[in-house]
């Protein structure tokens, strides 16, 4: 069967763009593939990115670890009007690619902006940094995660990796409260899991803990303790279910690699 033009001259392109990748520069008398010189300017860029977001919004950062900080960064965000948005977004942004900024700042939404809007941004935060930590891991490979990243949780994906229920397993990771979903960011990119994949799945399993979440902050700013408490076991309900479900697959999948 001949083959079609175009797929003839694709292949040539990805071989030519290989071969560059391969193609060794000098870096100060020292001779580098050129793919390493892009990964290492892409970890620099990555870090100065980091750099000025936080310098923008760290007094707003710094505040949320003192004693009674959410409450007044809530207060700070409700004044600035329409940047709140941003800093908000911003503020989500780093929780999720940094890791270190307590997750508060999902009930601060809640408070400023209600139920459902605050649960919009906090969301959109969320699809914009999985997004963004989906091509810098591409672009900077495994050894950069490795880094970040404990062991235990680097050998449990390469052993889900190979099941079938893979999509499901990430899923319900992501869908139960409490674990820790910013290193599952950095894992799964990691794995044969496309961009596309990553981001749906991911972000609409995180969909009812951040609802959840934002609804419960708002009822208790209006004083309705009975619905924040219904809300909170609503969680911890879902939270059991999922851990129940995630143990027979993972079970499962495991059963079935013997």
């Amino acid at each position: 069967m001949e083959k079609h033009p175009n797929n003839h001259h694709h292949s040539e392109r990805l071989e030519k763009l290989e071969a560059k990748a391969h193609e060794e520069k000098s870096v100060a008398g020292h001779p580098m593939p050129a793919a390493d010189i892009f990964k290492f300017v892409g970890l620099i860029a990555f870090f100065v990115i980091m750099i000025v977001v936080v310098v923008l919004v760290w007094p707003m950062i710094h505040e949320l670890f003192e004693p009674g900080g959410v409450d007044r960064v809530t207060s700070d965000i409700r004044n600035a009007g329409p940047w709140g948005f941003l800093i908000l977004l911003a503020i989500q942004f780093l929780q999720i690619v940094v890791a270190f900024i307590p997750g508060e700042v999902v009930q601060a939404a809640g408070m400023i902006y209600g139920p459902w809007v605050g649960a919009l941004i906090i969301w959109l935060g969320c699809i914009i940094s999985s997004s963004f930590i989906f091509v810098l891991v591409h672009k900077l490979g495994a050894p950069f995660v490795q880094a970040m990243v404990p062991e235990k949780y680097m050998g449990k994906f390469r052993d889900w990796e190979t099941s079938d229920k893979f999509n499901v397993i990430v899923f319900i990771l992501f869908l139960i409260p409490g674990l820790p979903k910013d290193v599952f960011t950095y894992i799964t990119p990691l794995t044969h899991m496309s961009m596309k994949n990553f981001v749906l799945i991911s972000n609409f399993a995180r969909i009812p803990g951040i609802v959840l979440s934002t609804y419960a902050a708002a009822g208790l700013v209006s004083g309705n303790i009975v619905e924040s408490v219904i809300i909170f076991a609503v969680t911890a309900a879902v939270a059991i279910v999922a851990l129940v479900v995630y143990g027979r697959v993972t079970k499962k999948s495991n059963g079935s690699e013997k």
